[in-house]
């Protein structure tokens, strides 16, 4: 994502809704190489087609979880797009890839139950500048506080 925060709008709502999610894999086995990463990032993909609202900034990997720069909507709980990512990717990645049912014998997930996630958004100082600012600039403030670079 640019320097310049995506304000996303729906019919009833103008929101930045941007989050750093962070997924282990179960037991904090090392598991993604680059072949199960493209694949992994081809169904992450899918899901943001069949969920547009989603959009993901940036994704990466390192052997045990994957990283998400991720926009999610006001109206859908974080917890629960982690829980459709995690089960839309594992049901894929576990018929693609047989010798993971080796290393996760028993067990019908490849993601640990955890996650860690962050928000990413307008920068606090830009807020409290905002909120001080009230009734001392023009109707345009909103835009001109939020659209430059902090």
């Amino acid at each position: 994502m640019s320097a310049k925060k995506a304000y996303r709008r729906t019919s009833h709502a103008v929101y930045l809704c941007d989050y750093h999610l962070v997924l282990p894999t179960k037991y904090r086995r090392a598991i993604f190489d680059t072949v199960l990463w493209e694949y992994t990032h081809k169904k992450l993909l899918e899901i943001c087609e069949y969920y547009p609202r989603l959009y993901i900034h940036e994704a990466n990997h390192d052997k045990d979880h994957i990283h998400l720069s991720i926009s999610i909507p006001p109206q859908m709980p974080v917890g629960k797009v982690v829980g459709l990512i995690k089960t839309n990717t594992a049901r894929g990645i576990k018929q693609q890839f047989p010798h993971l049912k080796k290393i996760y014998w028993g067990n019908d997930g490849i993601w640990s139950d955890g996650y860690f996630v962050s928000t990413i958004g307008v920068d606090a100082d830009v807020i409290k500048r905002y909120i001080h600012q009230q009734g001392t600039e023009d109707t345009a403030q909103t835009a001109l506080l939020f659209d430059q670079d902090s």
